[in-house]
């Protein structure tokens, strides 16, 4: 099961911008459908746990949200834990090599410990955190709007939720 390094001053239900990170970086959601395990994974979270998406970007090889959820700790845990298990399958029978890059004394892992949280304290932080998101697609020259980036909250058509006021 997936770890969580989480800091001393983490507080449930209050608003954080983190950043979930594949091991060593290595990119791994840009084919094979991987981008719509991770959206499945967090509606299944907004549905079932409370999970509140205020912002978000799918890149190749991390996402960063600003969520809230009345047992974060709880739900990145489970959303690690049940996409851990997606990735083997869909890994498994499209790049069964690319597993070995995962593969640990413990079965495989996939994500990095630290989900970098930062709580979000201010109008400003918060404006700021949305701006880094919504550009990170342009900033890598993925696209020259953000809107135009499927996976991510400034694209309207998202299928994911967000909230759009906090």
């Amino acid at each position: 099961m997936p770890k969580l390094r989480i800091p001393s001053n983490f507080h449930s239900n209050q608003l954080y911008f983190i950043t979930p990170t594949i091991k060593n970086w290595y990119y791994i959601f840009d084919r094979h459908n991987r981008w719509q395990i991770l959206a499945d994974s967090i509606k299944f979270c907004q549905a079932n746990k409370g999970l509140e998406v205020f912002a978000y970007v799918f890149m190749l090889n991390h996402l960063h949200m600003i969520v809230r959820a009345p047992d974060l700790i709880g739900v990145l845990r489970d959303f690690k834990k049940f996409t851990s298990k997606q990735l083997i399958k869909n890994i498994s029978a499209n790049e069964a090599n690319v597993l070995e890059l995962f593969r640990s004394e413990n079965g495989y892992e996939f994500w990095r410990y630290d989900n970098e949280p930062k709580l979000i304290e201010s109008d400003n932080f918060f404006l700021q955190k949305v701006n880094y998101i919504h550009n990170n697609p342009v900033i890598k020259g993925y696209v020259e709007r953000p809107e135009y980036w499927k996976w991510s909250s400034a694209n309207l058509d998202s299928e994911i939720e967000v909230v759009r006021e906090w």
